[in-house]
C-alpha cells in the first residue's frame, strides 16, 4: 500500500496542556497559540491532518478560573472566556493581552478576521490582482486557522475524510511578532523543506512543441551565449497529445511522443551531462485511457477489463490506484531520467469530496523523496500546509504590466501563510502584448523571486530567449540570468535558513518593521533574504527621463544602492528612478553579500572556488554562509553542510571562519570605504589590494582556515561617483539639449543643496525629468 507518513512529528499534545469538558477541549500549545475544539458527541481527534502534524509543544504557563457557566483560561498573552456551551459569538471570546487596537483585539467566535492576507491557488485567468486567501498575520495582533474540514492522516500512511460536524480551530495571538507566529506555524504544520541547489538557478520553461533535436539546439545555444540554466522544463508536448477522438482531449498523457523524442532516456542523459535537471508536465485528471502504452499493465493491476478498453479512471481516493499510478506512470520515467514532476490542471476540482490537488501534492512529494532526497514537486497551492510540497506553480500569467505589478506583493504576502517558494511565469505566458521593457523588468523581478522560471506559450512570437529581443534589452537580460547564478551561494544560505530557521526567502517589510506605518503601505517592496531589500520596477518608464519610478521607503540607517554603491539615508519615504539596466536593490550598512566569483556563464552547481563578497561599510555585520558538502549523499540529515562565518567590525577587521571548505580564494569589495594599513593573520595569504571605479577597496586573499584582515578605514568620497551617475542619466534622457546643459550646470554649481534643488525645480521642466537628479543629489546621509 502507498504510504506517506510524517513519523518525525507527534500529534498528541502534552496532557498538562489540555483543558477538557464533556463537549469542549482547549489545548494551550503556547501562550499565544491555542487549539479550540467543540464536539456535540464529545469525540475529539488526536491524529495528524492535512494541515497540522505536530502538537508536541513545551507546556506553557496558564491559569484557570471556573464556575458553573464560565471558564476563563489566562496565558501570558491571551484571555479566553467561554460559557461551556456550543461555540457562539456570545459564548466564546479570545482577548489579546497588550495594546494592539482599541476596538479590534478581541475576537468573538464567528466574527470576520482582518488579516494581512495569505496567498491564492492560482493566477490563471487573472490580468493583475486576485483576491487572497487568509493569512496568519494581522495588525490587530491575531488570526484564526480553521482545521475543521481537513482530511485526517492515518497511521498507515493514507487519509480519511472527517466525519461529523465538530469544530477545530487554532487561534494565533502573536501581536506584531510576525516571525514568531510563522515559526510556531511551521512547528505546528511542519517546516518548508530544503530545496536542492538546482532549483535555485534559472529554469527554462515553455509550452512549445519541442523535439529532442530542437531542445538540444536550444541548450547548445544557451551554452554558446554563456547563459546558465539548471532546470529544463518540458511541457505537455513530450507525450502524445493527438489522441483518437473517442478518448477526448490529449491534455492527460503518459506515453512519450516518439516522433519528437525517439530516445527519451538518451535525451535526458544528454541534458544531465549538460548540467540540467528535468521535469515533465502532467495533467492527471483524465486517468489512463486505452491508447496509452502502459494502459494494459495499469488496468490489469487494478482488475479492470483491459481487453474491453475499460478506462482507468483517475481516483485520488483509492490507494490501489495511486500505487499503480506511481508504479506504472512515473517510476519508469524517473528511471529514464526524470528528476521531478510538474503536476498541472487539478485546481478547483473535487473527486468524491476530496481535493485531488492536495492528494497529488502530498503523495508525489513523499514518493519522490523516498526515491532520493534531491526530488521536489512543482504544483499549485492547495491550502495551508502546502509549503511542505515545494515548489509552487502560480498559473498562467497574462503578459501585461498589471500582472507584473501584482507579483511582488503576491509573492511576499504568501509568507503570511508560510508559502515561501512560488514559481511564476516570468515574462508572462498568454494574452497581453509585446513590450520589450516589460519583458526586461520581468526578468529582473524573476532574479529576485524565489524561483526564476522563464515561461511562455506556444505562439511563435512569445519566446523568452534573450536573443529574441533587441539591444539593450538582450544584453541586460543575459546579465541578469548570470547574476541569478552568481547569487547561488547567497540563495542556498537563505534556503537553509528557510528550512531550519523558519524564515522564508521573501518577507514583507512589516516582518522587520512591524510598528512602522510605511512598512504596510509600500506593498511591492520586500526583503530578499537577510541582506537585500528590493524595490522592483513594475511600471513603464517615463518617455522623457527613460527611467522607471518606484515610490518606496527606507528604514532607519544607512543604505547602499547595490548596483551603483551610492549611499542613502534611511528613515524616510523616497521615490527612486532607474534606467532600463538597473532596479531598486539596497543593502544596509553592515550587510555582507556573498556571490560566486565566477562570471556566471557556466551552469555548474559546484561550490565556487572563488567567493566574491560585498561588504557594505558603515556598521558592524555578520553572515554565516551555508553550503552543501558536495561529497555527501544526504544533505537533508543536517550533518553535511559547510559553514563559513563572515564578520565585519566596521573600520577595524574582517574575519573569515571557514569550516571544512578547504583552500579558497576570497575577493572582498568594501563598498563605501577606502582601506589602508592592511594586515592578514591566521591561515591565509594576502594576494592583492586595489580599488574599483567607485573608489571602493578590493582585497583578494586566499585562506584554508580562519583568517583575520585588520585595517584602517576612511569613508570613500562618492562625489565623483554621484556625478557620473547623474551625467549618464542626463545624457540618455529625452529632453531639450539646452535643458540638459542647464541641469548639468546646476548639478556642478557650488551652492547649498536646498537652493540647488529649488533651482532645479524652477527650471520649468516636467517634474519627472528633474526628479531623478534630485534623488541622486540627496543620496548621502
Amino acid at each position: 500500500m502507498i504510504k506517506a507518513v510524517y513519523g518525525d512529528y507527534q500529534p498528541l499534545a502534552a496532557p498538562e496542556a489540555i483543558i477538557q469538558g464533556p463537549n469542549y477541549r482547549f489545548t494551550i500549545l503556547t501562550s499565544r497559540l491555542i487549539r479550540a475544539e467543540y464536539s456535540s458527541t464529545g469525540t475529539f481527534y488526536d491524529g495528524q491532518t492535512q494541515t497540522v502534524l505536530n502538537r508536541d509543544f513545551p507546556v506553557s504557563h496558564y491559569e484557570i478560573r471556573e464556575r458553573e457557566d464560565l471558564l476563563e483560561i489566562i496565558t501570558d498573552h491571551v484571555l479566553i472566556q467561554y460559557d461551556k456551551q456550543a461555540f457562539s459569538r456570545e459564548g466564546l471570546v479570545f482577548k489579546l493581552r497588550g495594546y494592539f487596537s482599541i476596538y479590534h483585539s478581541d475576537w468573538h467566535y464567528g466574527d470576520p478576521i482582518q488579516d494581512l492576507g495569505g496567498t491564492a491557488q492560482t493566477l490563471d485567468h487573472a490580468n493583475g490582482a486576485v483576491p487572497l486567501e487568509r493569512g496568519l498575520m494581522s495588525r490587530f495582533g491575531f488570526s484564526v486557522l480553521d482545521d475543521s474540514q481537513s482530511l485526517q492522516l492515518t497511521q498507515d500512511g493514507w487519509y480519511q475524510v472527517k466525519q461529523g460536524d465538530s469544530l477545530d480551530f487554532y487561534y494565533f495571538g502573536y501581536g506584531h511578532d510576525y516571525r514568531a507566529c510563522l515559526a510556531d506555524f511551521y512547528r505546528l504544520t511542519g517546516p518548508q523543506p530544503l530545496l536542492p541547489k538546482y532549483a535555485l538557478g534559472n529554469w527554462w520553461s515553455r509550452f512549445y512543441r519541442y523535439s529532442e533535436a530542437t531542445y538540444r539546439q536550444l541548450i547548445e545555444r544557451f551554452e554558446a551565449e554563456g547563459l546558465p540554466f539548471t532546470v529544463a522544463v518540458i511541457d505537455m508536448d513530450w507525450h502524445v497529445v493527438s489522441v483518437p477522438p473517442q478518448y477526448g482531449s490529449g491534455w492527460t498523457g503518459y506515453t512519450w511522443n516518439e516522433e519528437l523524442f525517439p530516445d527519451p532516456a538518451g535525451f535526458m542523459a544528454w541534458l544531465h551531462q549538460h548540467g540540467l535537471r528535468i521535469t515533465l508536465n502532467v495533467h492527471p485528471a483524465d486517468g489512463v485511457r486505452p491508447f496509452e502504452s502502459m494502459y494494459q499493465q495499469m488496468a490489469q493491476e487494478l482488475g479492470l477489463d483491459w481487453e474491453g478498453g475499460e478506462y482507468v479512471v483517475f481516483d485520488p481516493t483509492s490507494p490501489r490506484f495511486l500505487e499503480a499510478y506511481f508504479k506504472h506512470l512515473h517510476h519508469p520515467k524517473e528511471e529514464q531520467g526524470v528528476d521531478f514532476w510538474w503536476i498541472d490542471w487539478q485546481q478547483g476540482q473535487t473527486v468524491k469530496g476530496v481535493d485531488p490537488l492536495w492528494v497529488l501534492n502530498h503523495y508525489h512529494y513523499h514518493d519522490i523523496q523516498a526515491r532520493g532526497p534531491q526530488g521536489i514537486t512543482f504544483s499549485r497551492y492547495a491550502g495551508p500546509g502546502s509549503h511542505r510540497y515545494p515548489v509552487g506553480f502560480s498559473g498562467d500569467s497574462h503578459m501585461t504590466w498589471e500582472s507584473l505589478d501584482f507579483q511582488p506583493y503576491f509573492t511576499a504576502t504568501a509568507s503570511n501563510i508560510g508559502y515561501g517558494w512560488w514559481s511564476h511565469d516570468i515574462g508572462g505566458h498568454i494574452f497581453g502584448y509585446r513590450d520589450n521593457e516589460l519583458a526586461l523588468r520581468w526578468y529582473q523581478l524573476g532574479v529576485f523571486s524565489p524561483i526564476m522560471r522563464l515561461h511562455s506559450s506556444s505562439s511563435e512570437f512569445l519566446g523568452k530567449e534573450p536573443w529574441r529581443y533587441p539591444e539593450p534589452y538582450a544584453s541586460s537580460m543575459k546579465d541578469y540570468l548570470r547574476l541569478r547564478h552568481r547569487l547561488l551561494p547567497y540563495l542556498y544560505t537563505m534556503n537553509y535558513r528557510a528550512a531550519y530557521q523558519a524564515q522564508p526567502l521573501i518577507e514583507p517589510l512589516y516582518y522587520q518593521h512591524p510598528e512602522e506605518e510605511a512598512a504596510y503601505e509600500v506593498a511591492n517592496q520586500y526583503y530578499f533574504g537577510s541582506q537585500i531589500m528590493v524595490m522592483p520596477l513594475t511600471q513603464p518608464r517615463h518617455k522623457g527621463s527613460l527611467c522607471s519610478r518606484f515610490d518606496g521607503w527606507l528604514p532607519e540607517g544607512t543604505w547602499y544602492d547595490i548596483q551603483t554603491g551610492l549611499r542613502y539615508s534611511g528613515g524616510r519615504r523616497l521615490s527612486i528612478y532607474r534606467p532600463l539596466e538597473r532596479m531598486g536593490l539596497f543593502a544596509k550598512a553592515g550587510a555582507i553579500l556573498p556571490l560566486s566569483g565566477d562570471d556566471g556563464t557556466d551552469n555548474s552547481l559546484a561550490n565556487p572556488s572563488v567567493l566574491a563578497i560585498k561588504v557594505f561599510t558603515g556598521a558592524d555585520g555578520h553572515f554565516d554562509l551555508v553550503e552543501e558538502a558536495e561529497t555527501a549523499t544526504d544533505t537533508w540529515a543536517g550533518t553535511a553542510f559547510l559553514t563559513t562565518g563572515l564578520t565585519f567590525v566596521d573600520g577595524k577587521v574582517f574575519k573569515l571562519e571557514p569550516q571544512g571548505t578547504g583552500l579558497r580564494t576570497y575577493e572582498l569589495t568594501f563598498v563605501g570605504a577606502c582601506l589602508t594599513d592592511l594586515e592578514l593573520t591566521g591561515q591565509g595569504r594576502l594576494v592583492d589590494v586595489s580599488h574599483n571605479d567607485q573608489g571602493d577597496s578590493l582585497v583578494r586573499l586566499e585562506a584554508d582556515g580562519p583568517a583575520s584582515l585588520s585595517f584602517k578605514q576612511a569613508p570613500r568620497d562618492s562625489h565623483q561617483v554621484r556625478l557620473e551617475v547623474i551625467f549618464s542619466y542626463i545624457e540618455q534622457a529625452q529632453m531639450e539639449n539646452q535643458a540638459k546643459d542647464q541641469i548639468w550646470a546646476l548639478v556642478k554649481k557650488d551652492m547649498p543643496l536646498a537652493y540647488k534643488m529649488l533651482e532645479l525645480q524652477g527650471l520649468g521642466l516636467e517634474p519627472e525629468l528633474v526628479a531623478p537628479v534630485i534623488e541622486l543629489l540627496v543620496t548621502e546621509p
